[in-house]
């Protein structure tokens, strides 16, 4: 029998979408149509995100965050606190400014007091609802920059299927809804480090100087989103070079001659990523500390001391049932074990095979990448002695979708050697959209089934509750006729004169009072505000962050809650 000659394989450009040699009618429609699928899964999760504004009152951080924006804003100053860039500020300022709102004259003594500014801001125009509103519409912009960073990163370097899968992923995950509907830093950060990443790849793929000017912008929009990006970026180009020189044995000499050729683009990238930096600093000159050396944006390199300070420091976190300012080496692994669709993780853990494999995902370059990106991340926030959320290692799930997407294309190819094997990634992908969809608009407080009914048990604070349900505790306690309550919350706000409670007063440390008492669960287990909720069952939970209870004028007190 003669044999037959393997049929060479066309090369491809750098830069040339990787399309299945013989696509099926899904993974064709895909591919033709990924780029308005792109549109309609963006403005889906647009209108998810949007939804919720108005649902959720101010949490913890976001009216501080906006009051540092509106003071670069209005003053031309940045003085509140260093500790995180301007950028995500000023985009949630920038609504309720052009509102007519203004600073409120708050003594700056501190971060309590900043919080304060903020939520005086938010109050200031009598029109609360608006101005949150407007406040967090500054952060869709992010939103969808993250989108289309996963989206062209799946398209490039997969395929234009795999884009639209990734994308779909991404834009379906609670946590990252959650954080893209409020004004906090953390979906700029997710949003500016996956592109900032992506545009560097494709640089290095294609050192043009148009491609130098994408990385440079990029670069310097991921420095002044979060000074996290200051770890993961090193970390992730790190990683994903040595996957890079194990997996493809590049020569030194090879190395050496590429590093040499893509100097020159790499110091104007530099360079744009500076200059911008510095614009979003006001141009701003000044000295610093030690030494007093006068330098460009002295804020930033303040900032940079304020986050190692605190991190020095650390900071109050709370994992099954253990609170330490130290950190847990596992409290990331956990947050993303319980906080993410479990139908995700399984495309995943199904993903992660497909790209470390000798020949990945079909038609599929630098497949193994987003998984050393997201285990970047991973690495960087395990070592941190902050552990507050899993809203501090979010750019996880960048890598997550894209290894996912992989897992979901591979699956769906293995039908053609079992017919049945369709129905895996459809049932994976469809309880991925369940699971999202179900949680509305609950995304912040969202846990998968693992968590089981107490998730209070496993994580709180931005995790469950950031003190995101007093407009439903108020409408509540109205509802029953409350004229007072005990409640120990964890927010700023003007719970009566502008969230309509009845009167309130601070829970008793020996037991509930007769009549209604409420907590929040963050008090209640990170902060210990009082014990004897651990003992006394809840009436009930009002959102997924209270717990109300009612004592009658009796003072019966109902029996343990069982767990």
């Amino acid at each position: 029998m003669a044999r037959s000659k393997k049929r060479a394989e066309p090369r491809r450009e750098p830069g040339t979408p990787a399309v299945s040699p013989s696509p099926d009618r899904l993974t064709a429609f895909l591919a033709k149509w990924s780029r308005a699928l792109a549109v309609v899964l963006i403005a889906i999760g647009s209108a998810r995100i949007v939804a919720t504004y108005t649902v959720f009152n101010h949490t913890v951080d976001e009216a501080g965050h906006m009051a540092a924006g509106m003071e670069w804003l209005e003053k031309g100053a940045y003085t509140w606190e260093a500790q995180h860039p301007p950028l995500a500020r000023v985009s949630a300022a920038l609504g309720p400014y052009l509102m007519g709102l203004r600073g409120q004259g708050t003594k700056n003594t501190g971060l309590e007091s900043l919080w304060k500014e903020g939520v005086s801001i938010l109050y200031s125009g009598h029109n609360y609802d608006r101005a949150l509103a407007m406040a967090r519409l500054g952060m869709l912009p992010y939103f969808w920059i993250g989108c289309l960073a996963v989206y062209w990163w799946g398209a490039r370097y997969f395929s234009p299927a795999a884009g639209v899968i990734a994308l779909f992923c991404f834009s379906f995950i609670p946590p990252i809804l959650a954080h893209a509907g409020l004004t906090n830093t953390d979906m700029a950060l997710t949003a500016c480090f996956t592109l900032a990443f992506v545009a560097g790849m494709v640089w290095l793929e294609e050192p043009t100087r148009k491609h130098a000017v994408l990385f440079g912008i990029a670069g310097g929009l991921m420095v002044v989103s979060k000074f996290s990006c200051l770890a993961f970026f090193p970390a992730a180009v790190a990683l994903s070079l040595a996957g890079y020189c194990i997996k493809e044995r590049p020569g030194l000499g090879e190395m050496m001659k590429a590093a040499k050729q893509r100097a020159p683009t790499l110091a104007m990238a530099i360079g744009i990523a500076l200059l911008l930096i510095w614009a979003v600093y006001r141009f701003s000159f000044g000295p610093v500390s030690p030494g007093g050396v006068s330098v460009p944006a002295p804020e930033l390199f303040r900032g940079i001391q304020e986050v190692q300070t605190h991190l020095d420091r650390g900071h109050a976190g709370y994992l099954l049932g253990e609170t330490r300012r130290t950190g847990f080496w596992d409290f990331y692994p956990v947050a993303i074990g319980v906080k993410t669709p479990l139908g995700l993780l399984v495309l995943m853990g199904i993903g992660l095979v497909v790209v470390f494999r000798k020949k990945p995902a079909p038609a599929a370059r630098l497949a193994y990448v987003p998984a050393l990106f997201s285990l970047a991340v991973l690495l960087v926030g395990m070592m941190s002695s902050i552990n507050i959320g899993v809203r501090h290692v979010l750019p996880v799930y960048s890598g997550i979708s894209l290894v996912s997407a992989a897992g979901a294309l591979w699956l769906w190819e293995s039908r053609r050697r079992r017919k049945w094997m369709w129905a895996i990634p459809a049932a994976l992908v469809a309880w991925l959209g369940a699971s999202s969809l179900l949680a509305h608009p609950d995304y912040l407080p969202y846990f998968n089934e693992i968590a089981g009914s107490h998730p209070e048990n496993i994580l709180v604070d931005s995790d469950l509750d950031w003190g995101q349900d007093l407009k439903r505790l108020a409408r509540r306690l109205h509802e029953v006729g409350a004229t007072s309550v005990g409640f120990n919350g964890f927010d700023y706000a003007d719970l009566e004169k502008e969230h309509g409670f009845p009167r309130v007063h601070g829970l008793d440390t020996r037991g509930p009072y007769v009549g209604w008492n409420a907590i929040s669960i963050t008090c209640w287990k990170e902060y210990r505000v009082v014990n004897w909720p651990d003992e006394i069952p809840p009436t009930e939970r009002v959102g997924k962050g209270i717990l109300l209870w009612y004592i009658p004028p009796d003072g019966r007190i109902p029996p343990k809650l069982s767990h």
